[in-house]
């Protein structure tokens, strides 16, 4: 019996992308990868647009093309995660439906699976993508991986490819804000890293915005960083210390130059600035450590599905057990 290769490829507003990176999924692995079979899963995030009959579509000619829809957008994380987890192949490639991800890397991944590596990704090397972006995004990623105590893999996109193993391990996580990006290099499965040159979209527009890069970069920061909050701390006994200290040289100059010192209101002002834009700051900072703890204990599932297509077969067998 041969070997499935599942792809699952998540989708939100990709009406122009669904059919032909589809097809070029399915010519990739029948032209180079005669040897296995595969499977397809689209699972899309509430689009608006077409893209939703246009799966429909694809499922109807073709049963070896799944789709889940979810009944709302729950984010750019949660969702993939999710559509990881329902794939049955004996590995699963994830890939960006916007072609931004090469096609031809699925064959090179395999190849290094056949080697024995449980998860083989894609780093971005260069990107055609806006400059300046990837400018910020590399400073990010220098300046998380200084801070983390656990590895942190950059110009990683979650591009890759991962065997049924370690996709057994993330089933058992039970984690309802999973970051994939931090979860492969924390749990330190064989991987074989492979560099690729990011191309533009072929169609339609990026999703991404500074509130999703945002919000990437603080599910990382809370996740996988103490230092927000040594950094507090250690600036508070600072500046505490720092305050007494200026306190007491001026109760001292006062009470030795009682007439002609006189402190005026500047440096209260400016007290009052400094210490105020610092406590603010962190008081944001431990809010968003607030936030992650509280979204994991409220143990919310990751998706909530609306439909699914083509899992009659699975169904089925699992009728049966």
């Amino acid at each position: 019996m041969k070997k499935v290769i599942s792809v699952m490829i998540p989708t939100f507003n990709e009406e122009e992308n669904v059919v032909p990176i589809a097809e070029a999924v399915i010519d990739e692995i029948t032209a180079n990868l005669p040897q296995y079979d595969y499977e397809i899963l689209f699972i899309d995030n509430d689009s608006t647009d077409t893209t939703r009959a246009k799966i429909r579509g694809l499922c109807e000619k073709n049963k070896r093309i799944k789709a889940i829809f979810n009944v709302k957008n729950f984010g750019q994380f949660n969702s993939p995660f999710h559509g990881l987890l329902e794939t049955t192949g004996d590995c699963t490639v994830l890939l960006c439906a916007d072609f931004q991800d090469p096609i031809p890397m699925i064959t090179q991944f395999v190849h290094e699976w056949e080697k024995g590596y449980k998860i083989v990704i894609g780093i971005k090397s260069t990107s055609k993508e806006n400059k300046f972006m990837y400018f910020l995004r590399s400073c990010y990623y220098k300046l998380i991986k200084r801070m983390s105590s656990v590895e942190q893999i950059e110009h990683f996109t979650g591009f890759g490819l991962y065997d049924k193993t370690f996709l057994d391990v993330l089933r058992n996580l039970d984690d309802p804000m999973p970051f994939l990006r931090g979860i492969v290099a924390e749990l330190g499965f064989k991987r074989k890293d492979i560099e690729y040159q990011q191309e533009k979209r072929r169609a339609g527009k990026t999703h991404n915005n500074w509130y999703s890069l945002y919000d990437a970069a603080m599910l990382s920061f809370t996740s996988y960083t103490k230092v927000g909050m040594r950094i507090a701390t250690i600036m508070g006994f600072v500046l505490s210390g720092l305050s007494i200290a200026v306190a007491f040289i001026y109760l001292v100059m006062k009470l030795v130059f009682w007439d002609r010192f006189v402190a005026g209101m500047t440096p209260i002002l400016l007290g009052i600035f400094v210490f105020g834009s610092v406590q603010l700051f962190f008081i944001g900072l431990l809010g968003e450590y607030i936030m992650s703890i509280n979204s994991r204990v409220t143990r919310r599932p990751l998706v909530v599905e609306e439909e699914r297509i083509n899992f009659e077969d699975q169904e089925t067998e699992g009728e049966k057990k």
